[in-house]
């Protein structure tokens, strides 16, 4: 792609988010979405693959829906209450409406079929920014209107969520099929927990975005896109493999990692809200994602699976790890002592 074209598109992207999730008007942070998916659309069909366009195609109409939604549900609650401030929505079929156009622009479930697909046909640098930054600006809009929200709603999709997200990703090979499914399975322990204390959801998608990259950036340094050339990847930079692993393990939540701390905060929150039933289903469900990053990580480092194709190793590169994907990876695996600083912050 031409870089005066790619320079573009990003700066597009940046305007984009920084408008949402700066405005107070409903029309604002509309345009500030149009702008978004119009700038990231160029940048999934630039290979010119069939898959590629195909995902952009299926990405525009599902972006396009669920803005007409969006800008639905505001004149809703314009018309019937003559507020156009985004913190102002209190009509209830206002608030339905924009609980669904969001489910939509996120992946929630039932509204996620698009995502995994999307995702699958993007390169993945792109798909890096479809699991992290364009997920900023739905979630600010739900950060900003989580007190007209309906918990009952919310807590139903997080929990089917975070079900469908770990069902679904048990029998991929595909990985970036594979982080699809994990990122709806995040999405959902963010949902539950909006209605009682929404700063844990923005902390929850900052850790989750930090882990994501780093796993995204290091696939991308090894050129892995599948479990069978990950297994093989091993021999090639075998410094990137053992922080991959460790990555994984945190986006997992296993608990002296990073990862474990959104988990943690939020359980314990459940549980203050007598929610005990709905944390101990989510924390069971997250075992399923727990599964498959366990895959991910078994074929990443432990050993090669018992087969009887014969692959190719990997020439040993003696690059020095980059020094992004190691700040990100320490950041990724060494947060949990910090715990008590990051919650001043928040």
């Amino acid at each position: 792609m031409n870089p005066q074209a790619k320079l573009i598109f990003i700066t597009s992207l940046l305007l984009g988010t920084t408008i949402t999730i700066s405005s107070n008007h409903w029309i604002m942070a509309w345009a500030g979405l149009e702008i978004n998916t119009l700038a990231i659309l160029p940048l999934i069909s630039k290979s010119h693959h069939p898959r590629a366009i195909e995902a952009a195609t299926k990405y525009f109409l599902v972006q396009a829906a669920a803005s007409a939604l969006v800008l639905f549900s505001s004149m809703t609650n314009a018309w019937c209450t003559g507020q156009w401030d985004i913190t102002q929505l209190t009509h209830p079929t206002s608030c339905l409406i924009l609980t669904s156009a969001i489910a939509m622009k996120l992946g929630l479930v039932p509204f996620h079929f698009w995502f995994p697909e999307v995702l699958q046909g993007s390169p993945l640098t792109t798909g890096l920014l479809l699991s992290t930054a364009m997920k900023l600006p739905p979630i600010t809009l739900l950060y900003m209107t989580s007190p007209s929200l309906n918990p009952t709603l919310l807590t139903t999709m997080a929990i089917l969520s975070t079900a469908l997200g770990g069902w679904m990703g048990l029998n991929q090979t595909q990985i970036r099929k594979i982080l699809a499914f994990s990122s709806i399975s995040h999405l959902g322990w963010m949902a539950i927990i909006l209605a009682y204390n929404p700063k844990l959801t923005l902390l929850n998608f900052y850790l989750y975005a930090l882990m994501t990259t780093t796993v995204f950036l290091t696939m991308n340094s090894m050129k892995v896109l599948k479990l069978s050339t990950l297994m093989t990847a091993w021999t090639k930079v075998p410094s990137l493999n053992a922080m991959l692993l460790l990555t994984l393990l945190s986006l997992a939540g296993l608990p002296p990692l990073t990862g474990f701390l959104p988990k943690w905060l939020i359980i314990q929150e459940l549980t203050k809200q007598d929610m005990t039933p709905a944390a101990t289903i989510i924390s069971l469900l997250s075992l399923l994602s727990l599964f498959f990053y366990l895959r991910l990580a078994y074929c990443t480092t432990i050993t090669l699976p018992p087969h009887t194709t014969n692959h190719m190793k990997q020439w040993h590169t003696y690059k020095p790890t980059p020094t992004l994907i190691a700040i990100l990876t320490t950041m990724s695996i060494t947060l949990l002592p910090a715990s008590p600083m990051i919650l001043t912050l928040i």
